[in-house]
């Protein structure tokens, strides 16, 4: 049993390399897919609950908070249901695939009271491209990152222009060595 043995052709590791492989992949899909169907869920669910509204007047939301607390569970209160709608009412001008789905809906739930929609837009982008969790993302809102920006920089976001970034060091370096 003191053999060496090759670990990257032996079947027995490969096939559980495999089979964990397979697992992480299925877990981002599902997590993906999981996250997609809440986001379009409550995208729904806020279209119907603006509807309804308008149908029956603004009071409909809490008399359906008190029977889906009831039905589905303590989650579906008043307010769960104004951020839901108030999550429809932001992205009701933009088409649904356009929104992305790479953000949970917690992400969504810090960006709603956001009254400014290219703040809100800077911080999908940051979201996005730094892949930042969301206590990075309240901290970042909480210490009003965007508007702090600059009015020049502002504007070229807003018109999705190139930003430039000078170097503080001018080139070329010269070293020199005594």
């Amino acid at each position: 049993m003191n053999e060496i043995i090759d670990i990257e052709k032996d079947t027995y590791y490969n096939n559980i390399k495999d089979e964990l492989i397979k697992n992480e992949v299925y877990k981002k899909v599902k997590d993906y897919s999981k996250n997609r169907n809440e986001l379009s869920t409550y995208y729904n669910v806020g279209k119907m609950l603006a509807e309804s509204g308008k149908h029956y007047g603004e009071g409909i939301i809490k008399k359906y908070a008190e029977l889906l607390v009831k039905d589905v569970g303590t989650k579906y209160n008043e307010r769960t249901l104004r951020r839901i709608k108030q999550f429809y009412n932001l992205f009701y001008d933009q088409k649904w695939s356009t929104m992305s789905t790479e953000l949970n809906w917690s992400h969504y739930v810090e960006l709603l009271p956001l009254k400014d929609i290219n703040a809100i837009n800077y911080y999908i982008n940051i979201i996005k491209e730094e892949k930042i969790d969301v206590r990075s993302l309240r901290f970042r809102i909480k210490s009003k990152e965007y508007e702090r920006l600059p009015d020049k920089t502002k504007n070229k976001l807003v018109k999705n222009e190139e930003l430039e970034v000078n170097d503080l060091i001018k080139n070329p370096i010269i070293i020199k060595n005594t």
